[in-house]
């Protein structure tokens, strides 16, 4: 049963590192170019990233991916470092107040792909909550 409910917390404490990275990446910005400086973030990431396998002893876990996990994991790791460079040159010329909201818009996008890729249900609650996150962002840029 705990386990069933882990993932709220992991969310929870995923949005809470994700404002500091905003407030953090806001002021990293301000005097350096933003690609370097998505190039410093990475290079901690990496670091702390393998440190954490190498600590939990999941490095075996390297030789057994398959193919497709492998391809899959490449793509994400592309869109997420597309994703850090237009992210990192938005705080560099927008408000964070205002390139956050935007930035996660994108869970709009999260919800209908997922149910066009995953097959994951297309509920009312789905549709209220993505209509709701557009309306907020709206009101916050607009």
């Amino acid at each position: 049963m705990a386990d069933e409910k882990a993932w709220w917390i992991f969310a929870l404490l995923s949005a809470f590192f994700a404002a500091l990275t905003t407030i953090f990446s806001k002021i990293g910005v301000e005097n350096i170019n933003s690609n370097l400086a998505t190039a410093i973030r990475t290079v901690v990431i990496l670091a702390l990233a393998w440190g954490i396998v190498w600590a939990d002893g999941q490095l075996q876990g390297l030789l057994t991916l398959s193919p497709r996990t492998l391809v899959f994991l490449v793509l994400s790791g592309i869109a997420t470092g597309l994703s850090w460079l237009c992210y990192f040159r938005a705080l560099q010329l927008g408000n964070a107040s205002l390139v956050a909201p935007v930035d996660k818009s994108g869970l709009i996008l999260v919800l209908l792909l997922s149910v066009w890729f995953l097959g994951e249900p297309l509920t009312i609650q789905v549709v209220v909550g993505t209509a709701l996150v557009l309306a907020g962002t709206l009101v916050l840029v607009l």
